[in-house]
């Protein structure tokens, strides 16, 4: 009698247990969650910069769950950290894709881009980068997409500004040796050339470089009238800090990486008069940056690092959820050819933090350029071309 009792209740154990085992199952099923890869430097040289994109993309993912998600469907960001360095950037994507096998992913920083593209176009995973800006992003294959405008944009308009609004005559330019401020150089001396003017001084340095005495030095020699420097927003301060103490008083230019307040508090009075461009709308543009700014101001008691790429990473996971809408509507399977198909079909999103993006067959967007000057310690808007 025991006995039986005793398999009775083994029994009746199992049976609750599969049924436990059932439920969970069937509640995993309906809380399915949509995946989405970002790999962007967490550690490392760029991690400043880095750690506050992934905040505003954080935060995105939040406000999208919390508004019902995807169709009912939670969206779930996987993090990986680049370090903005190729190699570790092709480690951990490879991870998002054989492991957490993500569909899509964001990346930025170009070297990091440009590195992991034959993966992106190898495994068919599309690929979204979302603040790098070198021109050749445009050219890496069927799987590779920008959702931020290349330098081609913001660079040519700088140089133009320059030339036909400043009337500045001639030029120097300095870059850092990697792929953005190569490409980006290029671009500045060819706009301005072609306008009429000069660049009498094209000066590298290195990409770990703090003494920039030599270039500085040819470029005293060669007197311009502007200078205009393509650099990272860690080595800028140091660049143009130099070049005060040398005596060279011209009036600098840059472009989005100087957009940060970083550059004002360590470079104080000398950064007066710094042109910067922007490539997303300002408070007086778009009324949903008042209230992302004062959350920054709430949590971390400071503006972001890096205003516009934290408002294009915020707008990146509305992007992918749109996405992950039109591929469910058509009912089809979430792979990176439905992703990159559903990209190029709609083509045209209306995002909360820039604007409009119109994805262009060429694989470029474009975007109208917010020039920003430094004025009494503080950015000011200085021009706006479309």
């Amino acid at each position: 009698m025991k006995l039986s009792n005793r398999r009775r209740m083994l029994t009746l154990a199992a049976l609750i247990l599969s049924g436990s085992a059932f439920s969970s199952a069937a509640w995993t099923q309906t809380q399915e969650t949509l995946k989405f890869g970002l790999a962007m430097p967490l550690s490392g040289s760029q991690a400043l910069y880095g750690a506050d994109q992934v905040k505003a993309a954080e935060w995105a993912v939040a406000d999208i769950n919390t508004k019902g998600g995807v169709n009912g469907k939670k969206l779930e960001m996987i993090v990986v950290d680049t370090q903005a360095d190729p190699q570790l950037g092709i480690t951990a994507v490879k991870r998002l894709i054989s492991v957490d096998k993500v569909p899509v992913f964001i990346t930025a920083w170009s070297s990091v881009v440009k590195a992991v593209a034959p993966i992106a176009n190898r495994e068919k995973v599309l690929e979204l980068s979302v603040g790098a800006n070198s021109p050749e992003i445009a050219k890496l294959g069927d799987y590779v997409y920008t959702t931020f405008p290349l330098a081609e944009v913001d660079v040519s308009r700088v140089a133009e500004y320059t030339i036909n609004t400043l009337g500045k005559k001639t030029a120097a330019v300095m870059y850092i040796n990697n792929d953005s401020g190569v490409e980006g150089a290029a671009i500045y001396k060819g706009v301005f050339e072609k306008a009429g003017g000069k660049v009498v001084a094209f000066e590298a340095y290195d990409t770990k470089a703090t003494d920039f005495t030599g270039a500085l030095l040819k470029i005293r020699a060669a007197n311009p009238d502007m200078i205009h420097i393509q650099g990272l927003v860690a080595d800028l301060p140091q660049v143009i800090a130099q070049m005060r103490q040398l005596g060279l008083q011209q009036r600098v230019s840059t472009y989005s990486a100087g957009y940060n307040p970083k550059v004002i508090e360590q470079l104080g009075d000398a950064a007066e008069g710094l042109i910067v461009t922007s490539l997303a709308p300002g408070v007086n543009d778009n009324a949903n940056l008042t209230p992302f700014i004062a959350k920054w101001q709430a949590t971390e008691k400071r503006v972001p690092n890096g205003l516009p790429y934290t408002q294009y990473l915020y707008d990146a996971p509305y992007l992918v959820a749109e996405l992950y809408k039109w591929v469910e509507q058509n009912k089809l399977p979430a792979t990176g050819e439905n992703m990159r198909k559903a990209l190029i079909t709609m083509k045209n999103f209306n995002l909360p933090m820039t604007g409009v993006l119109q994805v262009g067959e060429d694989h470029r967007v474009n975007k109208p350029v917010y020039l920003l000057t430094v004025d009494k310690g503080q950015f000011v808007p200085l021009a706006t071309i479309k």
